[in-house]
């Protein structure tokens, strides 16, 4: 049964080279964007505030500096906005809605989506702690990610501000 949706061979070889040559050339992006990082100076800086954060390499350091340059120069409320992360209100007159995201960068809130939920769940222990927290308040898992991508980006927005990497006594989260 599943045959009669199988691709012809000639279809399956040519998908399969578009697949190689995007493969190729996103590797080529990724190396001239990590050499562009390492040879100046202040996005070298940045990444390496970045990458000190449990749980981020040099994947989401490329993301932040090529999706978010503000970062470490916009106040914080602006830092979560333009990520995408910051929540609206849906209120009307006496009702109160729930709040939800919108807007900002999508492509940098998805970028950073999986390393939050790695440092959130596995490699850093103080996103873990307010993880679970949220998650014994009920919140939903989804809800939970996302409040710590916001905490996570307004701390990365001080830590470059102050040109500080990370140190878990300083950023505990409340």
């Amino acid at each position: 049964m599943q045959k009669e949706h199988e691709a012809p061979a000639l279809v399956q070889k040519a998908r399969a080279r578009l697949l190689k040559k995007l493969a190729d050339e996103i590797a080529a992006l990724e190396t001239a964007i990590a050499a562009t990082i390492k040879t100046t100076p202040d996005f070298a800086k940045r990444a390496e505030i970045i990458q000190s954060v449990p749980g981020f390499a040099e994947g989401t350091a490329m993301a932040l500096l090529g999706g978010l340059p503000e970062l470490g120069q916009v106040s914080d409320e602006v830092a979560a906005a333009l990520m995408g992360v910051a929540p609206y209100d849906d209120d009307s007159g006496k009702r109160r809605g729930e709040r939800c995201i919108k807007g900002g960068r999508r492509w940098v809130r998805n970028a950073l989506y999986m390393p939050c939920v790695g440092a959130a769940t596995l490699n850093n222990p103080v996103f873990k702690a307010f993880y679970e927290r949220l998650i014994a308040k009920g919140k939903p898992p989804k809800v939970a990610i996302v409040a710590c991508m916001r905490k996570l980006i307004i701390i990365l927005n001080t830590m470059i501000a102050r040109g500080e990497t990370w140190d878990p006594k300083k950023y505990r989260v409340a």
